[in-house]
């Protein structure tokens, strides 16, 4: 009896840490999910053999070149969508995260608001656009855009205006995430 009690403890803990440790939706330095850095344009359906790739290419004088590439899952939800380098062999350069599954090591994710961020991230630069604030951290090459609409509305108006850390709200919640391996 307690021989079978210490199995049903230890199988349910194998089975807690293996779901808990699923890198199908992680982001790390080199990977995102299921792609990893290394993995090269031409290896996209084996990566993503389960889910579905959209390319989007152009013609040019030279030949074709994919623009960007979208990737779903069977049933239909939006992944990612991967924008190819110019390199001679081409992986993917810039990724953008979809799903709200994908989460960086420290579990920030586009569910999250800029205090995770803040709290679980380094931030190394916060640059200004016209309707955004993209937040590129230290420790990742993942970054974050949040909407100037998420700021108090002085600041929400015009691009020339540096806007520090303590000036975004806690609650702002994450417009993009995105990773740059380029």
């Amino acid at each position: 009896m307690i021989k079978k009690s210490l199995f049903a403890v230890a199988l349910s803990s194998l089975l807690f840490i293996k779901c808990n440790t699923n890198t199908d939706f992680l982001i790390t330095k080199d990977q995102v999910g299921k792609l990893q850095r290394s993995n090269t344009i031409d290896e996209l359906e084996t990566v993503f053999a389960t889910d579905s790739i959209v390319k989007d290419s152009v013609q040019t004088r030279i030949g074709s070149r994919t623009t960007k590439i979208d990737v779903f899952e069977k049933g239909g939800k939006q992944l990612l969508t991967l924008t190819p380098n110019t390199d001679s062999i081409p992986k993917v350069g810039i990724i953008r995260i979809h799903d709200p599954r994908f989460v960086t090591q420290e579990g920030v994710g586009l569910n999250s608001t800029f205090k995770d961020i803040k709290e679980k991230h380094t931030i190394k630069k916060i640059s200004t656009a016209l309707n955004n604030v993209v937040i590129f951290l230290k420790d990742s090459d993942a970054y974050f855009t949040i909407a100037k609409t998420e700021l108090p509305s002085s600041l929400q108006y015009g691009n020339n205006t540096n806007i520090e850390a303590v000036q975004i709200p806690d609650a702002a919640k994450i417009k993009y995430l995105m990773v740059g391996w380029e």
